[in-house]
């Protein structure tokens, strides 16, 4: 699904109204709307398939439908899905439910949380059926899983940091659980936490109607120069709150974060973010350096599909294209979303509310039909590791994937 805004229309309230804005304005920030509401489906009424290597699990209906949804779930239970993961039956979630990240939320907003979704629309939409393969389809193994990665600790505040990036944090990690996409997974799933590798990029999949299973490339976010090193907290705020700075504008899996979230947020917040995702220490994993006949090869194709907008420094330009030196998305660790850009074309926003969303930069064109495997593979290799950029080699088989 392409970024799409959704508005849910309110009820009858059930809580006091200041508590329910306030809610609305937390689920906005965790951008429930996006995982919870299926491409022409209801809001929030589920249904959005999450491919994962261990099967397809789909998001459930979270209106306050009696018998499809979270209608007759207590506050108690409502805080055990989103703090322990556990349903009101006792079964657990899978962690593709960030409670992982929920855990943190405190005590009032879980509250304003609860009584935002009370109010919603009821829709009646049963839950589609998971589709794990064995031994994951047992949801009791998640105990165990638990036990070995779940923390359920609430956000403390660094008294030593500013308030606002006390206010940064909170939202990152308890709300908007960037470390979902951008950080590293282990082989049962988990976020590595440990060793420097939180938020140095990220490997996801999603479905599309067309294609399948697709994989994405999520960038570094540290401050690494093959992250985000050469944004300003400026630039990322602005980036999360219009959608394009002068390094990037917003496409792929990022159109439904902004668009259904991070814009609605105070300008306060946005830069609260962007101090705390600029505050964290610079790493990253940037794998060989290419063959110096791959890198020759790179070159050339970069010089005939690529230099006039980006320009042989790599640097771009304010009117043809942005720049590729420095560029965190062009040296994600998973180069799958890099290679789509290249191959499919950008997948832009549906919606904008304004000129803001986009640069005046040229319009980007598909390059499959113009690149066999080998030239893509040795351009984007070229791309990932010219002008001081490092990450790993891209090969043919990587383009060939990504081809549809």
């Amino acid at each position: 699904m392409l970024g799409v805004l959704f508005a849910a229309p309110l009820g009858a309230a059930n809580g006091d109204d200041t508590t329910i804005e306030r809610g609305e304005y937390l689920v906005r920030a965790a951008n429930c709307v996006s995982c919870h509401t299926a491409p022409g489906g209801a809001v929030f009424a589920g249904g959005v398939p999450f491919p994962t290597d261990f099967g397809t699990i789909y998001s459930t209906n979270i209106t306050p439908d009696e018998s499809t949804g979270i209608g007759k779930w207590t506050f108690e239970q409502f805080e055990a899905a989103m703090r322990r993961g556990v349903r009101p039956d006792g079964q657990h979630l899978y962690p593709a439910f960030p409670y992982t990240n929920f855990a943190k939320i405190d005590d009032a907003d879980m509250r304003a949380l609860y009584d935002y979704f009370m109010s919603v629309r009821p829709v009646n939409a049963p839950a589609r059926k998971n589709e794990m393969q064995f031994p994951f389809s047992q949801r009791r193994l998640m105990g165990v899983w638990k036990a070995l990665f779940f923390n359920e600790e609430r956000f403390k505040p660094d008294p030593a940091r500013p308030e606002a990036w006390n206010r940064g944090a909170y939202l990152v990690e308890a709300f908007a659980h960037c470390g979902a996409c951008h950080s590293p997974r282990n082989l049962l799933g988990a976020e590595k936490t440990g060793d420097g590798k939180p938020y140095t990029g990220g490997v996801l999949d999603e479905l599309d109607d067309e294609r399948g299973p697709v994989r994405r490339g999520a960038p570094n976010l540290t401050s690494s120069p093959h992250g985000i090193g050469a944004w300003s907290e400026e630039d990322l705020a602005h980036y999360l709150k219009y959608g394009a700075n002068t390094r990037a504008r917003v496409m792929g899996t990022m159109n439904e974060v902004i668009l259904n979230s991070t814009r609605h947020l105070t300008e306060d917040d946005t830069r609260a973010i962007a101090m705390y995702i600029k505050s964290l220490p610079a790493s990253a994993d940037t794998g060989g350096r290419p063959s110096s006949k791959v890198m020759a090869l790179g070159e050339k194709q970069y010089d005939i599909h690529c230099g006039t907008c980006h320009l042989p420094t790599g640097l771009g330009s304010d009117d043809t294209g942005p720049p590729l030196a420095g560029s965190a998305f062009a040296q994600a660790p998973e180069p799958a979303s890099l290679i789509d850009l290249v191959i499919n074309g950008p997948r832009l926003p549906v919606v904008g509310p304004s000129e803001q969303w986009q640069r005046p930069w040229q319009s980007m064109t598909p390059f499959g039909q113009k690149l066999s495997d080998e030239e893509a593979a040795a351009l984007l290799s070229y791309v990932r590791n010219s002008w001081g950029n490092a990450a790993p080699e891209v090969k043919p088989s990587d383009i060939d994937r990504m081809r549809w």
